[in-house]
């Protein structure tokens, strides 16, 4: 009985201790355990606050930069398009100038400016500018100056005109006085030789001084008139060739009427340069002589009635072309 007793109060001390170790074990892992945990979680949070806030610092920065950018793009850009508006309303500036200086307003535009100074409450010009886009303007301008390019071409075929007619006149007449002094004798000869000698003096008057003393040398009224008669169609020569160049483009009738007429300036140029005396100049070559000057009047007359009614585009100058109406479409559209 007292080795029991004594057996079960050693395994009561035993178990008691052992109780003992294990709860204070249990007590000290579990102390441990919580204070690694509170250890790794402080920082683990704590690498993770660092790397946040270097990632909003970089988010921020990167934000800031693209704003600078957007921004100097912004300025350039607005600098870029003031720029080339300054330059687009300095060069219309400068055409619109250049336009009104060489090629002067018409008489259309004129009165239309005088019913405008009347009063008629019309915009002024400086007004319409700031209203107008350039491409408005750039239009007007185009139209502008396509009218008055016909127009200054339409005068200046209308000055050939006149003043081709008047050298033809003499021409004319110079033939029709040597058909008549050919078959006149006595005093209508005389006459007729007095007429052909007031007619080059009054040709001479028109000339420069080299062609007055070319034909003042001739002493007799024949070779002084056949000279003046070569010294007409050699002016005349070049002057129709250059027409008919300009009429490219033109209707084939009106270019074979001026190509025409220019072939017979060089036959009557050939005519009088052969002949010596009247005597070298048939009646047939005379008749046929006065068809070909009536000719080359026509055909001047034909030309300027057909310009005047219909503006030709080759005759237009600057960079005007007739352009397909697709491309017209597309350029609208744009």
């Amino acid at each position: 009985d007292l080795m029991a007793n004594k057996v079960t109060e050693a395994v009561d001390l035993t178990k008691g201790a052992v109780q003992d170790s294990v709860e204070k074990t249990k007590s000290v892992v579990t102390s441990t355990v919580s204070t690694a945990l509170d250890a790794a979680y402080g920082t683990i949070t704590s690498k993770i606050n660092t790397a946040l806030e270097q990632g909003k610092e970089a988010l921020q920065g990167g934000v800031e930069m693209t704003n600078s950018v957007v921004t100097n793009s912004i300025s350039k850009a607005k600098a870029v398009s003031q720029a080339v508006a300054g330059g687009v309303e300095s060069v219309l500036g400068m055409s619109e100038d250049l336009v009104d200086h060489y090629l002067p307003m018409t008489e259309e535009e004129l009165g239309k400016l005088a019913t405008t100074v009347q009063g008629f409450g019309v915009a002024s010009v400086e007004e319409q500018k700031r209203q107008q886009s350039y491409f408005v303007r750039l239009g007007s301008l185009s139209g502008r100056l396509r009218h008055r390019a016909y127009q200054h071409s339409l005068a200046k075929l209308q000055g050939f005109r006149h003043r081709t007619q008047d050298t033809l006149s003499w021409l004319q007449l110079a033939i029709k006085l040597i058909e008549s002094v050919k078959q006149e004798v006595g005093q209508k000869l005389l006459e007729g030789q007095q007429k052909l000698h007031q007619l080059w003096v009054d040709w001479s008057l028109t000339q420069p001084k080299g062609n007055q003393v070319r034909t003042a040398c001739q002493p007799e009224v024949e070779p002084r008139t056949l000279a003046m008669l070569r010294i007409i169609t050699q002016q005349l020569q070049p002057a129709y060739h250059g027409l008919r160049l300009s009429t490219h483009g033109l209707p084939s009738s009106i270019q074979e009427a001026v190509s025409r007429a220019a072939r017979h300036i060089h036959k009557l140029h050939s005519a009088f340069s052969r002949a010596v005396s009247f005597q070298d100049l048939s009646r047939t070559t005379l008749a046929r002589s006065r068809d070909r000057v009536a000719e080359a009047r026509r055909s001047l007359d034909v030309l300027l009635e057909y310009v005047t009614h219909n503006a030709p585009l080759n005759w237009i100058v600057g960079p005007f072309r007739a352009m397909a109406k697709a491309a017209q479409d597309s350029r609208k559209h744009k």
